[in-house]
């Protein structure tokens, strides 16, 4: 008897607690993820500063656009917007709003990646939206290797944003997983004969040898894909921009847009409220990705912030380092258990640094902590723990040898161990794991729009209007994907807001709708785990 009122008393005691964490978590999600905190951890990819990283023009009455957010999806609008309109010969005035520091946000926190799942959800994807569809997905998570190099080309910054192509390598310790990855990539090199050559799966012993890695791989799956330095690479375009249109373009660091308010009878714009002052403008452009549902209360629940790890390690003196052959530049990801993984590129100067992140089911809960967490002033001790110490347990002691030493002369910047930093940022995680893009009906934003008559006019044509019908517009929620999402839909947001087509490019089931936006709802976050 007293052994089953000791099995109840704990089957309660595991009920209440698991009551607790989805009562705490539901909370967390569906409540403000407010403004982006000051003083966030330090990453290791904005040191040191860029030039205009504190940046702050004067805050202008009004602007034609303005954008919340100064990330790569934000950078890319802008950019698109003022070169489109200089092209056309129409003078606009374009204003980006920034809480902190330019680029202080997830772009300038993640790992630097440019590795689109490809294979990964292509099956999910068909079988949700249809072959058409998923390929059109496919593509465009595709085209941002060659648009991103291509940017950094035609901005001069090809060499300081470090892009790269690199081989990445799926690497698994787990029979069923491998397994079913490679059933994955047969569907998709069968569909997608055009990306099949740069798929290859490789056994355990091919794996071990050619990738230097532990005798418990069990296998590996290799592709092509990039790796990018996201800070210079976005800081490096804001500079041009604001060199390239002084009259045109104002960057507005430190200060937060703290609310928008509607149009009234004595305004016809949208107002925009800052620390600094207000502005007034007919286009409101949202690009902060897990902190969207601040300023869009209608979002929360359907963009989730999600707090990321990540770290800059010395690479252990036996490992190979990458060199001016293309050949030698690798990225890898670690899959270990069917939540989460660990992911991983290289540096190809200074120390050669690898850049290590995620682990988030080793959050607690299955990583239920990070759900809804806006504080990236710190990090999760237990992942920090995970990630310090993993690689030599992945690539194999002997192939890692001993620690890496910090260069001479350069004492005292980083920690001086093994982890020369560790730091987290903000993921936006999409309610039905699909991004955000386009204009916002009014049940979504909660605003009524600005009436036509505010658009800005055409210096060349009288009477004609720059741009589509005002309103308010976004593009978010990569959930984790940004470096294959965030450009391109950056500048598909921008052809929209212009009144251009972007039909033949762009997946429509990435727009923003009122039945989408009805239907995706958090909790079918879970059904992803049966894929």
């Amino acid at each position: 008897m007293g052994n089953t009122i000791s099995l109840a008393r704990l089957a309660l005691t595991e009920f209440l607690d698991n009551l607790h964490t989805f009562q705490t978590l539901q909370a967390r999600i569906q409540g403000s993820p407010g403004l982006p905190l000051p003083n966030p951890s330090r990453s290791f990819w904005s040191y040191p500063p860029s030039p205009i990283a504190t940046h702050v023009s004067q805050l202008p009455t009004h602007a034609d656009f303005v954008v919340v957010g100064s990330g790569i999806t934000g950078t890319s609008v802008v950019r698109r917007l003022l070169d489109s309109a200089s092209a056309d010969g129409h003078g606009i005035r374009v204003v980006m709003l920034e809480a902190r520091d330019a680029c202080s946000g997830a772009t300038g926190r993640n790992g630097g990646h440019i590795s689109p799942p490809l294979y990964h959800d292509y099956t999910s994807l068909k079988r949700d939206h249809g072959q058409v569809v998923a390929q059109k997905m496919i593509k465009l998570r595709l085209a941002h290797l060659e648009e991103l190099r291509s940017v950094a080309e035609q901005e001069g910054i090809l060499t300081e944003s470090q892009w790269r192509e690199v081989e990445s390598v799926d690497v698994f310790y787990n029979s069923d997983m491998f397994e079913k990855a490679k059933t994955k990539v047969q569907t998709y090199k069968a569909d997608l004969p055009f990306d099949a050559e740069h798929h290859k799966v490789h056994e355990a012993k091919e794996a071990i040898e050619k990738y230097r890695l532990a005798s418990d791989t069990l296998g590996c799956i290799s592709s092509s894909a990039g790796a990018i330095h996201p800070y210079q690479f976005v800081t490096g375009i804001l500079a041009k921009l604001l060199s390239r249109y002084p009259d045109h373009f104002s960057l507005c660091t430190n200060t937060p847009c703290t609310s928008v308010s509607p149009p009234t009878s004595s305004n016809p714009y949208y107002t925009l409220s800052t620390p600094r002052g207000t502005i007034t403008t007919p286009h409101v452009i949202h690009a902060t990705n897990g902190w969207a549902a601040t300023l869009l209360e209608k979002f929360r629940g359907k963009i989730i912030p999600f707090r990321g790890n990540m770290t800059a390690q010395r690479p252990g003196q036996s490992l190979p380092i990458p060199d001016s052959n293309p050949t030698s530049h690798r990225s890898f990801v670690f899959y270990t258990r069917p939540i989460g993984y660990e992911y991983l590129t290289q540096l190809p100067t200074g120390e050669h640094e690898l850049m290590l992140g995620g682990g988030f089911a080793q959050d607690g809960d299955e990583g239920y902590e990070a759900m809804g967490n806006t504080d990236d002033t710190t990090y999760s001790t237990r992942i920090g723990a995970q990630l310090s110490g993993v690689l030599p347990r992945y690539f194999g002691e002997n192939n890692w040898g001993r620690e890496g030493v910090p260069l001479e002369g350069s004492e005292g910047e980083w920690a001086e161990g093994r982890v020369k930093a560790l730091w987290s940022g903000i993921l936006g995680i999409s309610a039905d794991l699909i991004p955000w893009v386009g204009r916002l009906p009014r049940v979504v934003s909660g605003r009524s729009e600005p009436p036509l008559s505010s658009v800005v006019k055409s210096e060349k044509e009288e009477g004609m209007r720059v741009g589509a019908a005002p309103g308010e517009w976004i593009a978010a929620g990569y959930s984790g994907e940004g470096m294959v999402h965030a450009w391109l839909s950056g500048k598909a947001l921008a052809e929209m807001v212009l009144g251009r087509e972007v039909e033949e490019w762009f997946p429509d089931i990435m727009r923003v709708s009122e039945k989408r936006w009805k239907k995706a709802k958090a909790e079918n976050l879970l059904d992803v785990l049966d894929d």
